[in-house]
């Protein structure tokens, strides 16, 4: 059980959980900004401002470097692991979503002419734009920064 516990103590861990929390809340606050009203679903919600999954794969990369080095192999896969990501969150996820966004559209007019038909719509936001992916790698690398102990001295 000592080991599980260890966990708990892996600063890492917590550097990448906190930039992933971190960009969920910060997706409140542009929500409300941008429609002026609370929207507690974007705190669950793939897509959005910043990308979250940008902010913890960054944060994990810059957490490895910083507690174990920067030349090491940890760094090098995690870093590659970020890259991977936050392509896929920007590109393959992005263009699935424009295509969910043309088939609604396609069923939509079909359930229009045919009103037997019932089906469910497809999920629209489920990638990021590349603003998105920069601005949630940012908070990843600030929040990586921030916990670096002595970083205030």
């Amino acid at each position: 059980m000592q080991d599980f516990s260890d966990v708990f103590q892996n600063h890492v861990l917590w550097v990448a959980l906190v930039a992933c929390l971190s960009a969920q809340a910060l997706k409140l606050v542009f929500e409300f900004v941008q429609h002026r009203s609370i929207n507690p679903k974007v705190l669950v919600e793939t897509g959005g401002m910043p990308s979250a999954h940008s902010a913890l794969v960054t944060a994990l990369a810059c957490g490895v470097g910083q507690t174990i080095g920067w030349s090491t192999p940890a760094f090098a896969v995690t870093s590659v692991f970020a890259v991977i990501v936050m392509y896929d969150a920007a590109g393959v996820r992005q263009a699935a979503g424009k295509q969910a966004k043309i088939l609604n559209q396609i069923l939509d007019e079909l359930f229009q002419e045919h009103s037997e038909f019932n089906e469910d719509r497809l999920k629209e936001l489920l990638g990021h734009t590349p603003v998105q992916v920069i601005v949630g790698a940012m908070l990843g690398v600030l929040v990586a920064w921030l916990s670096t102990p002595g970083w205030l001295s």
